[in-house]
């Protein structure tokens, strides 16, 4: 781990992200180290044999959605800048807990910042915790921020 790495605070834009960028915001700001602000799109699996939309239509979501991270993530990036951090953003494609912990570490990260939904039992057996991956993957210090009970995401 490098003392020059990034804060990668990693986003999947939902209310349980929000305290996660506020604390990666300070974080950085404590440190006075860079930001990268990590958004995931984990393309959709099809069967061959069943497949539901033509390749090029696939496509065409996985583009727009990728459109619409970038955009998102760009306002977050300039609330940063605005808050006197240096911050940039990047869109990965893939299983989020892997590209997040493969991007902390091409980046040699500091730290990994990142909301949990709060999910338990049945909810979190079957939609899985994103931030319980990264914790058993990532070879720098993780930091979870749990959202209040009022923003939390719907199981």
């Amino acid at each position: 781990m490098t003392a020059a790495g990034p804060i990668v605070h990693a986003t999947d834009f939902s209310a349980a992200s929000r305290p996660a960028f506020r604390e990666a915001l300070s974080l950085a700001r404590r440190r006075r180290a860079p930001l990268l602000i990590v958004h995931v799109v984990s393309p959709l699996v099809q069967v061959p044999e069943a497949t539901i939309v033509s390749p090029p239509t696939y496509a065409r979501f996985v583009e727009a959605a990728e459109a619409g991270a970038r955009a998102r993530l760009r306002r977050l990036v300039d609330r940063a800048r605005e808050a006197g951090v240096r911050a940039s953003g990047v869109v990965l494609r893939g299983i989020p807990h892997e590209a997040i912990v493969q991007e902390a570490r091409r980046r040699r990260a500091r730290t990994i910042v990142i909301g949990t939904h709060g999910r338990s039992g049945l909810p979190r057996l079957l939609i899985g915790s994103v931030a319980a991956r990264i914790l058993a993957h990532a070879r720098c210090p993780v930091l979870t921020v749990r959202a209040p009970a009022g923003r939390r995401a719907a199981p």
